[in-house]
């Protein structure tokens, strides 16, 4: 017998997408026995990359397929332990590791084989796009890599924004510095030390500052215009940058308040925007009534005070509605308004300096993807239900 497994997720997996281990057991003859199966052990958990239990946390059994292998894949597992919301657990990290074996039936008994364990892998709470294959690396097909963002490449923000930007710090990326460098001052950039590379899941995602509001920007310069991007060392020499970079534009305040929104976006990090123009809030009550009795049936003579009624309230809810504008923006930001559709958290940032939230929920089911080509200038509208009413009420 000789067992092995030859197919291992990503590195970096995006637990909501197809996180397969494929088994092989080489001795035919074994595998035609009716009663042989492939057996995997699944491990996963927090803290140091060595914590693993002793005890699987779930067994799964498969029989061969067609090619005489065993396909697991693990990703709805592995997506049901991501229970904190994205605002609480800024890691949201996971590792995980199979011990496969097979078992089968010998005269009376069932018989298993010797174990093989695999590699320790990581998984986080994001989910790939179609045309990514199973278990590509991320780094194949994010193009801002290790910033954990689909973009877009060139942003605008307002002088009060506040952001970061969700970055994995894993042995896996080669990362040791990022670097921000001011576009309208030549020569004002500056690398910046990531922290160590963590083999703890708690370390294995940081941020960096995104505007120069945060404490941490590292331009004591003045800025409009700056762009941030990844290097290994610690000095950009012109080739050593990692995965593309992303551009800032600072615009002055628009007439309208601002209403900047952060969602999770398929990394399960936060994205950010900017709706500048007319934005409306709404609100709703829904109420529930009953008639009461009126009178003093029960006293000594029958009669009634001025203050009764007939109908009583028994019941009354509110609903905060808001619907925002987007100014006229680049076709590269269909995709993260795509994500933003599709996110299970969203918030409006109303005090930025304070890192004040209220939780949304998108109302918007559709909207239509537009082309500079088609459209020549692109606006979007969004309608979002508050997740929290008027009345302080758990």
């Amino acid at each position: 017998m000789a067992l092995s497994i030859t197919q291992n997720p990503a590195t970096v997996a995006l637990a909501q997408s197809p996180t397969a281990f494929t088994v092989f057991e080489s001795d035919a003859a074994l595998r035609a026995s009716s009663s042989f199966q492939y057996l995997t052990e699944l491990f996963y958990w927090t803290g140091s990359l060595t914590e693993s239990g002793s005890s699987a946390n779930y067994t799964l059994q498969k029989y061969p397929n067609p090619s005489g292998r065993g396909i697991f894949d693990v990703s709805r597992v592995l997506a049901s332990t991501f229970l904190d919301l994205r605002a609480a657990d800024s890691s949201s990290v996971k590792f995980y590791a199979i011990d496969t074996y097979v078992q089968f039936q010998s005269g009376s008994i069932f018989v298993t084989g010797s174990h093989v364990k695999s590699d320790t892998f990581k998984a986080v709470d994001g989910y790939d796009l179609f045309q990514s294959q199973v278990n590509q690396e991320l780094s194949e097909t994010s193009t801002y890599w290790p910033a954990m963002t689909d973009g877009p490449q060139s942003q605008s923000v307002l002088d009060g924004n506040y952001g970061r930007i969700s970055v994995w710090n894993g042995p896996e990326t080669n990362v040791s510095h990022y670097v921000v460098s001011a576009s309208d001052e030549p020569g004002e950039d500056n690398a910046v030390a990531l922290p160590a590379t963590s083999n703890n899941s708690s370390g294995s995602v940081v941020t960096i500052p995104m505007t120069p509001n945060e404490p941490d920007w590292p331009i004591s310069t003045s800025t409009k215009q700056w762009e941030i991007f990844f290097i290994t060392g610690s000095n950009y020499n012109g080739s050593n940058k990692i995965g593309a970079s992303q551009f800032f534009t600072e615009e002055c305040d628009k007439k309208y308040d601002n209403i900047r929104v952060k969602w999770k976006n398929r990394f399960g990090q936060f994205d950010y925007f900017n709706f500048n123009l007319v934005s409306k809030q709404n609100f709703k009550t829904k109420r529930s009534a009953y008639q009461p009795q009126i009178g003093s049936w029960e006293g000594t003579s029958l009669s009634y005070q001025d203050y009764e009624t007939s109908i009583q309230q028994y019941i009354i809810d509110s609903t905060l509605m808001l619907t925002v504008n987007s100014d006229y923006v680049k076709e590269e930001y269909n995709e993260i308004f795509k994500q933003l559709l599709s996110s299970d958290e969203i918030y409006w940032v109303y005090d930025e300096p304070n890192n004040k939230v209220r939780p949304l929920a998108i109302e918007t089911s559709n909207f239509n993807i537009k082309t500079n080509k088609v459209d020549k200038l692109i606006q979007y509208s969004f309608s979002f239900k508050q997740g929290q009413g008027y009345k302080l009420i758990f």
